[in-house]
């Protein structure tokens, strides 16, 4: 069972963006996460079922960016197969080759 709202760095280290969620937290502060094209910058911030999110995936040469929608808001940080669901590509990127 999901609830309909939870704060963006919860979901995603739920959704195993990030390995932690003060990493996940950092990012959101940071400005490199943007919901429904705005840029996001509190850890705070709710998300609910349908928002779009575009993350900036990585560091240097090698990072990438995903942009996702958000099927569900989930209640823990479960395992890899448990956490794709959270979350479906919205266009070719780098989780549609994975």
């Amino acid at each position: 069972m999901s609830t309909d709202r939870i704060r963006i760095d919860k979901w995603l280290w739920h959704a195993r963006f990030y390995k932690t969620r003060a990493l996940a937290a950092a990012a959101a502060q940071s400005g490199r996460i943007r919901r429904n094209g705005a840029r996001v910058e509190k850890a705070g911030l709710e998300v609910k079922i349908g928002d779009v999110l575009t993350l900036s995936l990585g560091a240097g040469q090698g990072r990438t960016v995903a942009v996702v929608r958000v099927r569900a808001c989930g209640i823990r940080r479960g395992p890899a197969p448990e956490a794709r669901l959270l979350y479906e590509a919205v266009e070719d990127t780098a989780l549609d080759r994975d």
